[in-house]
């Protein structure tokens, strides 16, 4: 059984860093660089990806915050008019990535490029920066379970429960290697994306089934369901669709430059 500790914010000066704040951070750190690099890596402009970078987390951070007010627990809009404004208070991961999702289709539209052509990219880089923003739901516990003796339990005040941030990081590192090999053994080439879809909704579909329902503060049911479990199956529909309706996309080769210049062939 894994002991229940709370880390504490860390105070610098007038300022205060919350720990699901830091691990957040680290992981929309590495997100970015990694984006970049795989882009590089598949003989993509990385520009595109910088630019979208700040969007992407600006936009995920909103509507996260308004998918936490209006689907999980609305009944924070009670406490002030101004509780819609308080992004930092209250974040739904899942409320995140529909934000993520939908800057990245506006902004690959207005620079008219295929956002297909990416995907992998995204993939191989949002994943393990998730995983790392999870370890934050686990350093604060903001996502207790139902009580359990199952040996990965923490100690919560008051019994042993699930911890969902902890099972969430694990699933999303084990999916990161597992991407991480197809992509270096050439498999699924293109189609790594909706591999990923597919594979955290059914991850995550289970872990909300082990949500706490007793406790003074849960998130909001509808038709026995939680919000992310009804989003896991448009995850479903997204992956089971890419899986079979996306090819790879072509080879990109650099392209040959004047006489006397190096020119180096990427070989796929």
């Amino acid at each position: 059984m894994i002991p229940y500790i709370h880390v504490p914010p860390i105070k610098l000066g007038p300022f205060t860093l919350e720990p699901f704040g830091i691990f957040v951070a680290l992981g929309i750190i590495l997100a970015a660089r990694m984006l970049a690099r795989q882009a590089e890596r598949e003989g993509l402009d990385s520009t595109p990806l910088q630019d979208y970078a700040p969007w992407g987390v600006g936009v995920g951070v909103v509507v996260g915050h308004l998918f936490h007010l209006f689907a999980y627990h609305p009944e924070e809009l009670s406490k002030s008019p101004f509780q819609i404004l308080k992004v930092w208070d209250g974040l739904s991961s899942f409320g995140g990535l529909i934000g993520g999702i939908l800057a990245a289709v506006v902004f690959f539209r207005m620079r008219k490029l295929r956002f297909r052509d990416y995907a992998d990219a995204f993939a191989l880089a949002v994943t393990p920066g998730w995983a790392i923003a999870r370890l934050g739901c686990f350093a604060v516990h903001d996502h207790p379970g139902v009580r359990t003796d199952f040996f990965l339990a923490v100690n919560f005040p008051g019994g042993p429960r699930h911890d969902l941030g902890l099972y969430d990081a694990a699933f999303l590192f084990a999916i990161s290697g597992l991407l991480l090999v197809l992509r270096n053994a050439g498999k699924l080439r293109g189609k790594l994306l909706p591999l990923l879809a597919l594979l955290y909704a059914f991850g995550r579909f289970f872990f909300d089934s082990l949500r706490s329902t007793d406790l003074s503060y849960v998130d909001a049911r509808y038709l026995g369901l939680t919000p992310a479990q009804f989003g896991c199956f448009g995850l479903v529909a997204f992956g089971l669709w890419g899986l079979v309706k996306w090819q790879a996309p072509p080879s990109k080769d650099t392209p040959a430059v004047g006489p006397g210049d190096r020119v180096q062939a990427q070989v796929r």
